[in-house]
């Protein structure tokens, strides 16, 4: 598990980890396993796109050409408690409920929810053009995702990144604010802000130590 408190010893397994998924494409030959489970999809969520992209971005869109990668976890100790908050249309206000693109549990497993390129509600700011990966796991804030997730990650973004080159940023929902350094920072709602820690930091650390090589856009500690 990856907690704040990380020994050297968890720094080197995890370079080594970090060193054999360099050396191997784990995602090549097709190899990814993604289990197809998908969220409730009418035209009203669809009319409930519209209107949030339009109140937030000033967009007519109802999908997105993917620029950016945003990691989270769920904060639940489970995937079916993130998939049915997910799974309804709107939320009690009215608008367009939460939900991410894809939903990776405590095994690695990876779940998708939604078609990769529709405009989902998992990042303020960033949603027009962000696909974003829900982890299960950081119960009260704790950073305990697995190597597991670690490597699913890793794996998907990769396939992400082969199927839509214009992806160029991956970055934590906690980075958010660091972020708008790529430009792609859109709110049109005054005030409209949320603080978040999650996926941690050792968990994006993993996931930039793999990957920064092959030309993403990280935001480092």
């Amino acid at each position: 598990m990856f907690t704040s408190g990380i020994c050297l010893r968890k720094c080197l397994c995890l370079w080594v980890f970090i060193t054999i998924l360099n050396v191997i494409p784990v995602w090549a030959n097709g190899n990814l396993h993604i289990v197809d489970k998908p969220i409730i999809w009418t035209e009203n969520r669809e009319q409930l796109i519209r209107d949030y992209a339009q109140t937030h971005y000033g967009l007519s869109q109802v999908t997105i050409v993917p620029q950016a990668v945003v990691v989270h976890w769920t904060a639940g100790s489970t995937w079916e408690s993130a998939y049915w908050t997910f799974y309804n249309e709107a939320r009690s206000d009215g608008t367009l409920n939460v939900a991410s693109h894809f939903l990776v549990d405590r095994d690695g497993t990876i779940i998708r929810l939604t078609e990769e390129t529709a405009l989902n509600r998992h990042a303020i700011g960033y949603n027009w053009c962000a696909i974003g990966i829900e982890n299960v796991g950081g119960v009260n804030g704790r950073e305990d995702l697995t190597e597991e997730q670690l490597l699913a990650n890793i794996e998907l973004i990769r396939y992400l990144h082969s199927k839509y080159p214009t992806i160029r940023y991956v970055f934590g929902h906690y980075q958010q604010d660091k972020a708008r350094e790529s430009g792609l920072y859109i709110e049109n709602v005054s005030g409209y802000h949320s603080y978040k820690i999650d996926p941690g930091a050792s968990f994006m650390e993993g996931l930039r130590m793999a990957m920064e090589q092959e030309g993403l856009v990280f935001y480092p500690e």
